[in-house]
């Protein structure tokens, strides 16, 4: 069973074409991660999904209905927009938190308990704080509780840990991990590797409006001929030892490089004599399998 389906989706902003014949598939209580740059469409996908934006065209079954036709679907759907201010997150300036947080408990037919709820993303303490004076990783957590309260049974979070310090980060995950063993199906949009690779159960990697790669992490990570990562001064010419290896070698912060698809202890061989010819000394010389960093990098760079 799917959750969520879609197939071709379009959606342009006058010229630009913001999602470009997008599909993919989201499994029903599983987590799925859409990863993807700035601008990759990820934001409008989800919005779209949720019935909060119209498609130019495509298919969309969300719960096995229309989002946009369906105000029925609605009570089953959870939406956490990406941090944009009281507007994006439904909720008046001078809102307090737990005020805001029990009414919006009130529309749903069987919501979670609200102190209980306060308690776990560490907001009792602000319960009688206005929205405008919550920092904004408070406000953060207050729009995830606000998404999950009523019970739904599919929740899309849009990069729900931006601006999070690590506790309320950890918080958040323990509460998303709970939401999946309850049966809660949850798409979130993250740029964060270490964040998908530990949540996810199935990622889609978008660019350009587009799908480049779908599956698991372990999937999409498995790498047959091996990775070697190795540091060294930055702004080596690393075209000439790609050729060298028929292999891709990249640079992917200064000093610091990877080697993909070629077999281990030749590419092993190959990185110190190459480097030695420079006189170079590569160090935290390793092997190992590629991260979902390596390969969202090779996806989309």
């Amino acid at each position: 069973m799917t959750a969520v389906e879609v197939r071709d989706l379009r959606r342009a902003y006058g010229s630009v074409r913001a999602v470009d014949g997008l599909s993919f598939t989201a499994p029903t209580a599983k987590v799925t991660a859409v990863l993807g740059r700035n601008g990759a469409g990820k934001t409008t996908t989800v919005e779209i999904c949720a019935g909060l934006r119209p498609r130019d065209g495509g298919e969309v079954a969300v719960l096995g209905q229309d989002p946009w036709h369906n105000a029925a679907l609605k009570p089953s759907i959870g939406v956490m927009p990406q941090a944009a201010g009281s507007g994006a997150a439904g909720v008046y300036p001078a809102a307090r938190v737990g005020e805001v947080l029990r009414l919006f408990a009130s529309f749903a037919a069987h919501p979670l308990d609200v102190d209980a709820l306060l308690d776990r993303l560490d907001l009792a303490r602000l319960a009688g704080t206005a929205w405008r004076r919550l920092s904004g990783g408070e406000q953060q957590r207050l729009s995830l509780a606000l998404a999950v309260v009523g019970r739904p049974a599919l929740v899309f979070l849009d990069e729900p840990t931006a601006g999070l310090d690590v506790a309320a980060r950890h918080a958040t995950w323990s509460l998303i991990e709970d939401l999946r063993t309850a049966g809660v199906s949850v798409v979130l949009t993250t740029h964060a590797m270490d964040e998908a690779e530990k949540l996810a159960d199935h990622v889609v990697v978008v660019a350009a409006g587009r799908v480049v790669a779908a599956g698991s992490p372990a999937e999409l990570t498995r790498d047959d001929g091996g990775t070697v990562r190795f540091t060294a001064v930055p702004g080596l010419p690393v075209a000439e030892l790609a050729g060298r290896l028929a292999a891709s070698v990249r640079e992917t912060k200064p000093g610091q490089y990877v080697v993909t698809g070629a077999a281990a202890q030749a590419a092993l061989t190959a990185v110190t004599a190459w480097c030695a010819e420079r006189g170079v000394l590569p160090e935290h010389l390793s092997t190992g399998r590629r991260t979902l960093e390596d390969v969202f990098v090779e996806l989309t760079a």
